[in-house]
C-alpha cells in the first residue's frame, strides 16, 4: 500500500502563487509517476501535470502549460506543484495521485486539497 497526504492548498487571490505537496509513504518501490488532478465544482476530474519516476518527462494539460510546474525529490517521495498566476478558473480541489506512468491507470489516491482562487 501507498499513503498519499496532500498539503499546501488555501485560498489566494487572482495572480498569487501556491505550491503542492504530495509526500508519498509505504512501499516506496510503487512509486512511479506522480502527479495531479484537478476538480472543479460540478466538473469531472481532470489531469493537470505528472512526472515521471525518473524525473525526466513532465507533462501538463494545456489549460496550466506555462503557468503551472512539477518537480520531485525522490529521496523524500514528494512530488511539487508550483501553480502561478491563479485565475477563478484554476478553483478546485487537487488529488495527487500515482501509477505506472503518466497517462495510465492511476493506482493511488490523495485525500485531495482544496484550492480557492478569488478574484
Amino acid at each position: 500500500q501507498v499513503q498519499l497526504v496532500e498539503s499546501g492548498g488555501g485560498l489566494v487571490q487572482s495572480g498569487g502563487s501556491l505550491r503542492l505537496s504530495c509526500a508519498a509513504s509505504g512501499r516506496s518501490n510503487s512509486i512511479n509517476a506522480m502527479g495531479y488532478y484537478r476538480q472543479a465544482p460540478g466538473k469531472e476530474r481532470e489531469g493537470v501535470s505528472c512526472i515521471s519516476s525518473s524525473d525526466i518527462t513532465t507533462y501538463y494539460s494545456d489549460s496550466v502549460k506555462g503557468q503551472f510546474t512539477i518537480s520531485r525529490d525522490n529521496a523524500k517521495n514528494t512530488v511539487y506543484l508550483q501553480m502561478n498566476s491563479l485565475k477563478s478558473e484554476d478553483t478546485a480541489v487537487y488529488y495527487c495521485a500515482t501509477g505506472w506512468r503518466c497517462n495510465g491507470p492511476i493506482d493511488y489516491w490523495g485525500q485531495g486539497t482544496q484550492v480557492t482562487v478569488s478574484s
